[in-house]
């Protein structure tokens, strides 16, 4: 988020306007989590529906609680070291007035931490979807725990809070590139490096059982990705967050053009897939740029992120590493791509005056970017990979090779996305009430004559 700046002499005032526009941004990206269940649960097989949607749904509980207690502390108190924060009076929430600003700004303290609360909640979410088909419910909520814990948090603080070492040093985030996607996306990659491949990898068919389910959890992200864009600005007063807004759409529009484009070539045809994969890469690629570049920027960030990322998915297959449903090939991949792409395509007149090399800029913000994007991916990469193999050690991460063919949702939850029973579908219960009637036997058929 964006370093407040104060443009007149006096402290800011509370502005109800702006308190408005953050809680209905915060509600927005607070619609993303259960659009990511969505996006992924109808990409999974009908068999693992209901673990992937709850897979996302549980981060809703656990990562609230948390950022209550202890996470807000963390990732936005007093500056230790570059690496953490912490405050006393923000564990719990408790020390805070009704009306305390947000320093710098003209929202009260609750409305900021509710806002990164989404954040925080959406991030553990996204790794889900690597994983899907073969991990323990139980292990994946301590892994949210633990990974909200000592990911999650230090890494917000690192790139949004005063004293963080990556806000210093000047790296641009305006929404989560690095936080956020590079975050999720290298945690992803660490864990199924440590736990493995689904029963079946490249040799089952395992494609999406809902492609109308996709679409409409592609939508809802898109939708809730406003709030989560425009809204980091933390106000409405001088246009940044409008050109974020435009930014956001122009780039999602660009990138999902040219995944299809892409893919027509070399696979020749334009899927629903392929749409809906080629949105959410041009809104993660915008996520870290878009506060930095003009339309024109977002159009070409969008669809580089789109043709790249588009590669990045076929990756797993030549590499033997099963991501899934693709959250490296897009969220890290876009991640990178976008927050790079600071460094060439930043004009120096929206958010802040740094210039990338296209606009007359040197190589150091490149280099800032660089910095930022690898120091946040080897942590998360490191540090999940460790927590994967400690609780896979420990409680055991995934499920049983019998239990994973047979279904998590059934042995996980109990239960099945789709019960067909009632619906003129599967196999009707036998019942002896009434008899079967005898069947009736055939006439014989006459004699035929046989001449002499």
């Amino acid at each position: 988020m964006p370093p407040g700046i104060l443009l007149a002499a006096e402290e800011p005032t509370l502005s109800s306007a702006n308190t408005g526009f953050m809680l209905i941004c915060s509600a927005l990206v607070m619609l993303m989590t259960p659009g990511l269940a969505f996006f992924y649960g109808g990409m999974v097989r009908v068999k693992s529906t209901l673990n992937m949607l709850m897979m996302s749904f549980i981060s809703l509980g656990i990562v609230t609680i948390l950022w209550v207690l202890y996470g807000f502390s963390v990732a936005f108190g007093t500056d230790k070291g570059g690496l953490i924060g912490w405050e006393g009076d923000f564990l719990g929430l408790s020390g805070l007035g009704l009306t305390e600003l947000w320093p710098g700004y003209t929202i009260p303290v609750y409305v900021f931490a509710v806002f990164q609360l989404m954040f925080a909640v959406l991030t553990p979410a996204l790794i889900s979807g690597a994983l899907a088909d073969r991990v323990k419910f139980t292990a994946w909520a301590l892994f949210v725990a633990l990974w909200a814990t000592l990911v999650y948090f230090p890494v917000a603080h690192w790139v949004w809070g005063a004293g963080g070492w990556a806000f210093e040093l000047g790296v641009i985030d305006f929404a989560g590139g690095t936080a956020v996607h590079i975050n999720a996306g290298a945690a992803a990659l660490g864990v199924i490096l440590v736990i493995g491949k689904r029963v079946g990898f490249k040799k089952d068919p395992m494609r999406p059982h809902s492609l109308p389910l996709v679409m409409l959890g592609a939508g809802l992200l898109w939708f809730g990705w406003f709030g989560f864009n425009a809204g980091s600005w933390l106000g409405n007063d001088d246009g940044v967050g409008a050109v974020m807004f435009v930014n956001t759409q122009v780039a999602t529009a660009a990138a999902m053009l040219a995944w299809l484009a892409y893919e027509k070539i070399r696979h020749g045809a334009f899927t629903t897939l392929g749409a809906a994969s080629g949105a959410v890469a041009g809104l993660v690629a915008i996520t870290p740029s878009g506060g930095s570049c003009s339309p024109l920027g977002a159009i070409a960030i969008g669809a580089i992120a789109g043709v790249l990322c588009a590669m990045a998915v076929g990756l797993k297959y030549k590499f033997g590493y099963d991501d899934s449903l693709d959250v490296v090939g897009v969220h890290l991949v876009g991640g990178v791509v976008g927050s790079l792409l600071v460094g060439f395509f930043a004009t120096g007149g929206v958010q802040n005056d740094a210039k990338g090399l296209f606009y007359g800029g040197d190589a150091s913000q490149l280099g800032y970017q660089a910095a930022g994007v690898f120091g946040t991916l080897a942590y998360s990469l490191v540090v999940s990979a460790i927590l994967a193999f400690v609780i896979d050690k420990t409680i055991g991460m995934r499920v049983s090779e019998d239990d994973e063919v047979a279904g998590v949702d059934t042995v996980e939850h109990a239960e099945s996305a789709y019960d067909f029973s009632g619906a003129g579908g599967g196999t009707a219960p036998r019942t002896a009430a009434v008899p079967a009637p005898p069947a009736t036997p055939a006439p014989e058929a006459p004699a035929k004559k046989v001449d002499a």
